[in-house]
């Protein structure tokens, strides 16, 4: 398994942090880089949830695999290049005096597979690039909500 993490302090409740994030179909309405998006499956929360998005020219599917409301989300990523194969992206939101702390961690199963090794830290560069994206972008939606708020 291989993973990477990056995190940021929020000025902004879990519970305030959690409702965008829990808006699962609308992840194009806080990530810039992300075209579109929708709900492929007739549940809205909840473990089983089920979304589309577009990146460019690249298709992901994304399946919730943990809703623990204010505290983690957490989805299986289908679509990544087929030695890739199927990441997870889980979120962790930590309440903090000033407001909280988000993390968010991508992992890729690796195995023992040295070509797979090497091409997984070559999508992690990219995914933690689109991680430090949708980091800023939720900040920056739920900073602006809470002081129209």
């Amino acid at each position: 398994m291989s993973s990477v993490e990056r995190s940021r302090s929020v000025a902004a409740t879990p519970d305030e942090v959690w409702h965008v994030l829990a808006q699962f179909g609308e992840i194009d309405m806080w990530v810039p880089m992300i075209q579109h998006s929708c709900l492929l499956s007739e549940q809205t929360e909840g473990v089983g949830t089920v979304r589309r998005i577009q990146i460019g020219r690249q298709t992901l599917v994304e399946r919730v695999t943990t809703w623990e409301p204010p505290h983690t989300l957490a989805y299986d990523i289908e679509g990544l290049p087929p030695m890739v194969g199927t990441a997870r992206n889980t979120w962790r939101i930590e309440p903090t005096a000033g407001g909280c702390h988000v993390t968010l961690t991508t992992e890729i199963a690796t195995g023992r597979n040295p070509v797979k090794l090497v091409i997984a830290k070559k999508v992690h560069e990219r995914m933690s690039m689109a991680s430090d994206f949708m980091l800023t972008g939720l900040a920056s939606t739920v900073e602006q909500e809470d002081s129209h708020g």
